[in-house]
């Protein structure tokens, strides 16, 4: 069967993919910025093509000639009006899958709570499912609550509050019942849904075997974890507003995801139908397995997909900093070179290069990064927590901390693009040059300011470009020179 899957760069559709390629389908991902998918594991099974959900005419390409569409796009994060967005772009996705004869739309959305108002987050959710079923192609909206899984944007809130705050001083929501689903368990839902009768067009539940509140979710997550029990305190005066803001400063998701999430919280999210049981029969996965099966991913730096890998839709598509339409405006750089030692070759500088960030830091000032860091996070920004999906490895797509890679050529040129606050776009640019036989590591960071408070913003802070770009290079030299050494690390550099 064919089938198109929107949303294959985010945290589920990532999974999704090679489980369906595995399964025999002929499979076509549609993305805004289809090199994202160049370095996936996955990347030479499937048919990729740019594309928009909220851009009408550029589904109709995407979907000719396609049986299933799986419609895994959502726009939390995006801003104050997500829910706009994602309004017209299911809108869209329903209108073009209509015209192009598609069979079945199957999408994954959040448990509605009855009998009390949902947050703006599940009422969108909710929307764009019955945006689905009130199309011309027949529908399977599932309905899940939190998912259990290595990277997950809810399962990290979980891990860094729990791991993080042994006391713990929380809003009433920590009383609300929740029903966690495994994201294998999700998987198999989802790739089971393509076989569902002919004409299915309705809303399934979907969820783990355990009902529990928040507050005893964190304390089987410690419990698995090997920590020793939270004391959670609940208090009836903070408000989700508050709470998105702890969180924010707690762990590495930031406000703009936290808040309409935490906003969610205070609804009971527990299945209220099991049909899709009896349809799609297998075991299911129990919270403490689910939990240990995520930490052990973790542990070993096996992290497939994560949340902040995502690109919301309406996200900008700005242009690269070697763009020749920026020749008439002001970039601001900062170029340093560094010779490497002859008998190092370009594979050791670039281990150095793309193991940069996370756990091995920045190759220079590790406290001032942290600060940086911080004061993002303290302005609304993403901050240094995010860290990196693999330690080692790099696609384009990944976030590394307050950056996002934006071009790889491996093993020559990585760049970074800033995510963090700021009044203008910069990038941080790594290129290993190879002449004569001796390595040359080459590091640019290039800055495009917005106004007047821009060029302030580089003028202030070019005194600490010799500190900061100055020790970073030296330090990822010395790095890749230590990893040609026996017995040396190439994260030694900085630490």
């Amino acid at each position: 069967m064919k089938v198109l899957v929107m949303g294959a760069t985010g945290y589920v559709g990532g999974r999704l993919v090679p489980r369906l390629v595995e399964g025999g389908h002929e499979v076509r991902c549609l993305s805004r910025r289809p090199a994202k998918v160049r370095d996936v594991p996955w990347a030479d099974s499937v048919e990729v093509l740019a594309g928009d959900a909220l851009q009408r005419e550029s589904l109709d390409p995407a979907m000719e000639g396609v049986d299933v569409v799986f419609y895994l796009v959502h726009s939390i994060g995006s801003g104050a009006h997500f829910e706009e967005s994602d309004r017209r772009a299911a809108r869209n996705t329903a209108d073009a899958a209509g015209a192009a004869g598609v069979q079945r739309i199957i999408y994954l959305g959040g448990l509605v709570p009855t009998g009390e108002a949902a947050s703006a987050h599940l009422a969108s959710r909710a929307e764009v499912g019955q945006i689905f079923l009130d199309g011309t192609v027949p529908a399977v909206v599932l309905q899940a609550g939190i998912i259990i899984g290595s990277g997950s944007a809810s399962f990290e809130m979980l891990r860094y509050l729990t791991e993080r705050l042994p006391v713990m001083v929380t809003p009433k929501w920590v009383r609300s019942l929740v029903q966690p689903i495994a994201v294998r368990d999700v998987l198999t839902y989802l790739v089971g849904s393509v076989d569902l009768p002919p004409g299915t067009n309705r809303r399934f539940d979907i969820s783990g075997p355990d009902i529990v509140s928040y507050r005893e979710m964190m304390q089987r997550y410690a419990a698995v974890a090997g920590l020793a029990p939270r004391v959670i305190v609940p208090v009836p005066v903070l408000s989700p507003w508050l709470s998105s803001q702890w969180v924010n400063v707690v762990t590495p998701v930031p406000k703009a995801i936290a808040q309409p999430l935490i906003g969610s919280l205070r609804n009971n999210s527990v299945a209220h139908e099991h049909d899709i049981e009896a349809l799609i029969p297998f075991a299911l996965c129990p919270l403490d397995e689910a939990v240990r099966l995520a930490l052990e991913s973790i542990r070993r730096g096996r992290v497939v997909t994560r949340w902040s890998g995502a690109q919301w839709p309406g996200a900008p598509s700005d242009p690269m900093p070697t763009d020749p339409s920026w020749s008439g405006g002001t970039v601001y750089r900062d170029e340093r070179s560094a010779p490497i030692d002859a008998d190092v070759d370009v594979a050791d500088v670039w281990r150095a290069v793309e193991g940069i960030g996370g756990d091995r830091g920045w190759y220079s000032f590790p406290l001032a990064w942290a600060i940086r860091g911080l004061m993002d996070r303290l302005a609304g920004g993403v901050g240094l927590r995010r860290g990196r999906r693999d330690p080692n490895r790099l696609e384009i797509g990944d976030a590394v901390d307050f950056w996002r890679v934006e071009a790889i050529e491996r093993p020559r040129r990585l760049r970074l693009r800033a995510e963090m606050k700021l009044p203008g776009d910069a990038w941080l640019e790594f290129t290993i040059a190879d002449d004569g036989g001796r390595p040359t590591l080459e590091q640019r960071a290039f800055f495009i300011p917005r106004g007047l408070p821009g060029h302030l913003y580089w003028w202030s802070i070019s005194p600490f470009h010799n500190v900061v770009f100055g020790s970073m290079i030296r330090n990822i030299a010395a790095g890749a020179e230590a990893s040609a050494s026996p017995g040396a690390g190439a994260d030694r550099a900085g630490r």
